[in-house]
């Protein structure tokens, strides 16, 4: 009996170990996304959704992808052609050791060499020029910054200079950035910059010579013919911003555009992998692939298309038939296995919907909500539709029935005629044949 007891507990414990080995693998196989850094997030930036996130709402520093903001703030606040004047402070206030674009106190700069120069070798002297020429000293831009954030929606961050400098009051999160990104990927000044590879300063009123060169810090959109585990040159990348400090290690925004869907990835706080390789551009190759592979967009309503007709009460005859519009384009991003056509929107139709309605007024909304996100737009009227008139009414009708009896005397007199006048020529043959 103890030997019977013995084996059977032996056996219980042998299927135990190979349902725990079955269940792990299951549980991998479930989560099929890695990432060696510890703040991710993959966003579809059309529409905001979020495919892969990791401890993305942590408050940690942005390093040098904070100058995402300056620029945007910039190109919303100067035109290209305005002319700035590096001052002492925007030189001296950069600690050793971050980087800078050898500008000289009093030199002059167009706004758009200030931009070339803060973007592409993330120069921190060119980024407290541009925050004094717009909010006239760094602090008061900080202020700035802070507020455009919050209108982004952007609740995890907080900024006190304009290049990412380590300050403890100075963070952000992976989602706030991939806020950021998406939001700075739609001004085509900007987008242009963050893809350009190389820059020289032309020669300027203190520095006569165009010999500083500088490169993009983003190795993403480097072609590198050299076939190596070190090249992480990615055909479909459009940009966008990288960072470096001590404290916040090393920082990428980054975006990838294919087949008209553009994804924005954001990665912080990122080191080194076991074997010497950027955990950084590994995990945007990385997460890049996976949406690429995994998911589509599907356009649901194109703009201004027409959802259905109602008839509207209270309308004239001729306008109360109304054709219901879509505002806005409407694309869901799906897995490719997606069944699409098991999504169905709610559709908000305005109760009081009487006559008189003005063409493009709104009329309603129409909303779907597809794996935790919301995709919606306004219902515009496609139309005028006017209230309908009573007296205008009997007179249209009566018109109608006067037009319609005019008709049937016209008809009946006429057939009238023909019978007589055939009866008229019956007779007058009968004569004649007697």
């Amino acid at each position: 009996m103890k030997k019977f007891t013995k084996t059977l507990l032996h056996f219980i414990l042998l299927v135990s170990f190979i349902f725990s080995l079955f269940s792990t693998t299951s549980l991998a196989e479930t989560s099929p996304i890695t990432t060696y850094s510890p703040y991710c997030i993959l966003m579809e930036a059309s529409t905001g959704k979020v495919i892969y996130e990791k401890d993305a709402h942590a408050k940690v520093p942005p390093a040098s992808t904070t100058k995402i903001m300056t620029a945007i703030l910039t190109l919303e606040n100067c035109a290209l052609t305005d002319t700035a004047t590096v001052s002492h402070n925007a030189i001296f206030s950069v600690p050793l050791g971050y980087t800078h674009a050898y500008l000289v106190e009093g030199e002059v700069l167009t706004i758009d060499q200030l931009l070339h120069i803060l973007l592409i070798p993330s120069a921190n002297d060119a980024a407290n020029v541009l925050a004094e020429h717009i909010a006239g000293s760094v602090e008061s831009f900080a202020t700035m910054m802070n507020s455009k954030a919050l209108e982004l929606g952007m609740q995890d961050t907080h900024f006190v200079n304009p290049n990412g400098v380590q300050n403890k009051d100075h963070y952000s999160s992976a989602y706030d950035l991939a806020i950021l990104g998406r939001y700075a990927m739609q001004n085509e000044t900007f987008r242009t910059l963050v893809s350009t590879t190389k820059y020289t300063l032309p020669a300027t009123n203190l520095y006569p010579k165009a010999d500083r060169y500088f490169s993009t810090t983003n190795e993403l959109i480097i072609p590198d013919e050299r076939d190596s585990v070190d090249n992480y040159y990615y055909p479909y990348a459009t940009g966008i911003k990288t960072g470096y400090t001590d404290a916040a290690k090393n920082c990428i925004v980054a975006s990838s555009k294919k087949d008209g869907v553009e994804y924005i990835v954001v990665i912080l706080g990122s080191e080194r992998t076991e074997n010497g390789l950027s955990g950084r551009y590994l995990d945007c190759i990385n997460l890049f692939n996976y949406a690429f592979d995994n998911y589509k967009t599907y356009t649901i309503h194109e703009k201004n298309s027409i959802l259905k007709q109602l008839e509207v009460s209270k309308a004239s005859l001729s306008t109360r038939d109304l054709n219901v519009v879509v505002k806005d384009e409407i694309t869901l991003l799906l897995n490719k296995n997606a069944d699409i056509s098991s999504i169905t929107p709610d559709i908000q139709i305005s109760s009081d919907l009487v006559a008189p309605i003005s063409e493009n007024s709104v009329i309603g909304t129409i909303t779907y909500n597809v794996d935790g996100n919301t995709y919606s737009s306004d219902l515009l009227a496609g139309a005028n539709v006017l209230e309908s008139n009573a007296f205008q009414t009997f007179l249209t009708i009566a018109s109608i029935v006067l037009v319609l009896l005019l008709l049937y005397r016209l008809l009946h007199g006429n057939n009238k005629h023909k019978k007589r006048k055939k009866k008229k020529s019956y007779k007058n043959g009968k004569r004649a044949k007697f």
